[in-house]
């Protein structure tokens, strides 16, 4: 028997607000039913506290499945910011070892020193993009080629290959927009770059993540097998620039979309900080949400779900929650606390956002100082969003200064 089940992810009428189905879910139906682009079913929350309760229970799994696992995770931030990309190949135990050892290498500490490099590409960046002129596209000449710079520059890989890096990423994040065959050739090509990467970094190692994860996967301890540098190095390319990537966008158009917010930072520059925060929290197009499989019974909004259900947690919609934000429907700049779930919760949370925070901050701090005339070129309404990937964003945003 067909069942008549709405269709997930919900449409948005345009790319800076979210889909109406949050508020209505949340309100009579937190824990509902929908069809998935594959055709399954799954279960959506949608509140707050109760994204938090599953996301930070250590019993559910991440993954749908093996074969799911490369696309439907990338999307930690809402991402976001995707570290369960790169946390696919170790599970249980394996998985805090792992977290242990890539975590110390994304440290607020480290990302705080590695701050400076990372102002000094977004300067690059805009003095190119301004010589090229009026309007421009922000997205293709800034929100997109900065965390690439970052991510290539950490872990040792040429930067010059990021447009390949692009069309691996969109393959491996699709929902709907390749068909099945063109994704695994694409995975499989990745993974060619990726090996290929690490044995050249082998031979000759140098001042980067990648060498020195390739001495700790050589030891003779075993905390690091070969499959799990593969799948450290190819998620922490796709998630460390995708999500980052599309966010630098869609805050800046979040901000010229009220002419009143963008005045606000220009005349207060220490309100960066929250803004961005603020930016992640209301985000009305992060994407696909995190998945749980569930291995035994939990109750959730009073209802019980039963083992084998598959769970996603709508970081987003739970971050337009009124009953864990006042005003949540409304971008406050302001706003502190922020407790929002964009980067997850839990044991699986985003093990980038210290790098996510420092890119955005210095991403929109470069711009209020080189480019505060900064105005969108058209209306917000008509802004085009990247449809069809895991993770929501936008396919350019015309900019004139």
């Amino acid at each position: 028997m067909t069942i008549d089940l709405p269709e997930y992810p919900f449409p948005q009428p345009t790319a800076l607000e979210p889909p109406a189905e949050w508020a209505e879910l949340r309100a009579k139906c937190p824990v509902a039913e929908v069809r998935l682009a594959s055709g399954d079913q799954a279960l959506v929350l949608t509140r707050y506290q109760d994204v938090r309760q599953v996301l930070s229970d250590p019993r559910f799994s991440r993954l749908l499945n093996a074969d799911d696992a490369a696309r439907v995770t990338a999307n930690e931030s809402g991402g976001v910011f995707g570290s369960e990309q790169a946390e696919r190949t170790p599970v249980g135990e394996g998985h805090q070892r792992w977290r242990r050892l890539v975590g110390r290498y994304f440290t607020a500490k480290r990302m705080a020193a590695m701050q400076p490099r990372i102002q000094a590409m977004a300067e690059q960046l805009l003095d190119e993009m301004v010589a090229g002129g009026a309007p421009a596209d922000l997205v293709s000449a800034y929100g997109f080629p900065l965390p690439v710079w970052v991510i290539c520059d950490l872990l040792g890989v040429p930067d010059s290959d990021r447009v390949k890096f692009a069309y691996w990423s969109d393959h491996m994040l699709s929902l709907t927009r390749y068909r099945q065959d063109e994704i695994n050739a694409a995975q499989l090509e990745f993974g060619e770059y990726i090996w290929a990467h690490i044995d050249a970094k082998r031979a000759e190692p140098g001042d980067d993540l990648i060498s020195d994860l390739i001495v700790v996967a050589d030891a003779e301890d075993g905390q690091l097998s070969q499959m799990e540098l593969i799948g450290t190095a190819q998620g922490l390319l796709v998630a460390g620039h995708e999500t980052t990537a599309n966010m630098i966008g869609k805050m800046t158009a979040m901000l010229l979309a009220d002419r009143d917010r963008w005045e606000q930072l220009l005349a207060e520059p220490a309100l960066v900080r929250s803004a961005v925060e603020e930016a992640l929290r209301f985000d009305a197009n992060p994407g696909f949400g995190m998945p749980r499989y569930l291995t035994e019974e939990i109750e959730v909004s009073g209802t019980k779900l039963p083992p084998g259900t598959t769970v996603i947690s709508s970081m987003a919609a739970a971050n337009r929650d009124e009953e864990a934000f006042d005003n949540a429907g409304d971008m406050d700049l302001r706003r502190t606390p922020n407790p929002h779930l964009a980067f997850g919760a839990g044991p699986h949370s985003c093990i980038g956002q210290a790098l996510a925070r420092t890119e955005l901050q210095t991403a929109l701090n470069v711009l209020l100082n080189r480019l505060p005339g900064l105005r969108l070129d058209g209306s917000p309404e008509e802004l085009p969003r990247r449809e069809g990937l895991i993770i929501g964003g936008l396919e350019r945003l015309m900019v004139r200064w």
